[in-house]
């Protein structure tokens, strides 16, 4: 398979009734974990990464691993930059050969936020790339440095901006938060509806570390086709490092590579059959699937 853009994966979930995941890395490890994970599974994903973490994984150096990572891949990958804050940086993930990128301006004004997402829509078509924008305030920030609280996404809101931007998919607030949430969020279910009968493009689910699995699945029954997976993979890569580490006897890098590995390939694996199950498709009884995880092809 290949690089390809978000939209395609995303038109692909919307026919099937089901969620594409959207799988934040690092570096190289959590790189080929994601797409071993995904090979293993013959199920396409996305690759991302948010403009906080460039501080740790430079966009010159993270950028071409993954794009090459989804080149090389068995299966379609698209390579997104999440969470950009200037449009150079945006500018800049598209030289690079992304193939959807978002600027979050939604801590500003209504308006401002729908002519900055405009002139990202005018940037991206020049490449052909997706583009991805925020309403509504979703908690928390991908490295836990700001938080500008929680705001639910209005529907009508979330009908404007979209007419008038012309984005590709939306991500929306629905009581979701970036980063380990302290207790079990409590989606609104009831204003997700509302946005998919005003919404007529994929819509996108952050801050999905800490949802639970029948959470997960309802939320792509009411029209999510993206979902974000970050803290958890990081989470689950220190928890492999951390066990390879009280180890007895020698330690080495080679060792340590592959803890990372496998701590972020069983979370992304976990993830996809999560997304990708017969519930999420649709089957009666979303809320109470159960652990049968037969994967959607």
């Amino acid at each position: 398979m290949a690089l390809v853009k978000m939209k395609t994966l995303l038109k692909r979930a919307e026919q099937q009734n089901i969620g594409c995941g959207a799988f934040s890395v690092g570096n190289m490890e959590m790189v080929r974990g994601a797409i071993k994970a995904a090979e293993e599974l013959n199920i396409p994903i996305i690759l991302q990464v948010a403009e906080v973490r460039l501080g740790h994984s430079p966009l010159e150096l993270i950028g071409p691993m993954m794009v090459q990572a989804a080149w090389d891949s068995k299966v379609d990958v698209a390579v997104h930059l999440d969470h950009g804050l200037t449009i150079q940086t945006v500018n800049r993930a598209l030289e690079l050969g992304f193939t959807s990128v978002m600027l979050d301006a939604s801590t500003l004004p209504f308006e401002e936020n729908m002519a900055e997402t405009k002139k990202v829509v005018n940037l991206a078509a020049k490449y052909g790339a997706t583009v991805e924008a925020e309403l509504g305030l979703v908690g928390g920030s991908e490295d836990g440095s700001s938080d500008y609280g929680i705001r639910c996404t209005d529907p009508e809101d979330a009908k404007r901006f979209c007419e008038q931007t012309g984005i590709d998919t939306l991500a929306v607030a629905i009581g979701n938060a970036h980063g380990n949430y302290p207790a079990a969020p409590v989606l609104a279910f009831d204003v997700l509806k509302q946005i998919q009968k005003k919404v007529d493009i994929p819509l996108v689910l952050h801050g999905g570390s800490g949802i639970s699995d029948s959470d997960f699945q309802k939320a792509i029954s009411l029209g999510i086709r993206k979902v974000n997976i970050a803290t958890a993979s990081f989470n689950k890569l220190m928890e492999k490092v951390e066990t390879y580490m009280s180890t007895d006897g020698s330690h080495n890098y080679f060792e340590l590579n592959e803890a990372m590995i496998q701590g972020v390939y069983e979370n992304v694996k976990h993830h996809i059959e999560v997304f990708n199950t017969p519930c999420a498709a649709g089957v009666e009884n979303v809320v109470n699937c159960g652990n049968d995880r037969t994967v959607v092809r």
